[in-house]
């Protein structure tokens, strides 16, 4: 089962930013940044992939 729930993201001039983060084996290996001018990300908007080396 997956529960979300409703946190207003922050806004930044004309973007709200969204922070997201991935495990592979409980180890952290990449962040995203998705950007929008609307409130809710889709498909279209501006992402910044990072990767973690080490």
């Amino acid at each position: 089962m997956i529960v979300q729930q409703f946190h207003p993201l922050p806004k930044f001039e004309d973007s709200y930013t969204l922070i997201g983060s991935w495990l592979v084996n409980d180890q952290p290996c990449g962040i995203g940044l998705r950007e929008d001018r609307e409130l809710i990300t889709q498909d279209l908007s501006r992402f910044y992939p990072h990767t973690i080396l080490g």
